[in-house]
């Protein structure tokens, strides 16, 4: 089943996210090459593409766990929980409509 992952970042968490980025992304790489993985991105502080130093205020993760416990130990396990970026991580179950 699919499962959203929707972060809230703490103030300020521009330099705690660019250091714990690498292993992020690299845990994010795994879900897509395993196929999984259906949408993951940031969502910036500021309307733009690029906030610069404004940063960014959370996540959203749209991938394909086995229940809802899988994903919630998944999304605990990320480095930017570890590193502080994250002040909350819900888990929910998702269900895609569009695109089909």
């Amino acid at each position: 089943m699919l499962f959203a992952i929707i972060s809230e970042d703490v103030s300020q968490s521009l330099d705690k996210r660019k250091t714990a980025r690498p292993a992020h992304i690299e845990r994010l790489q795994v879900l897509q090459n395993d196929g999984r993985l259906v949408l993951a991105g940031p969502h910036p502080a500021v309307e733009s593409d690029d906030p610069g130093e404004a940063g960014f205020t959370g996540s959203l993760i749209v991938a394909e766990f086995d229940s809802l416990d899988e994903a919630k130990s998944w999304a605990e396990a990320d480095p930017y929980v570890d590193a502080g970026v994250y002040a909350n991580v819900k888990v929910k179950p998702f269900k895609k409509v569009f695109p089909k």
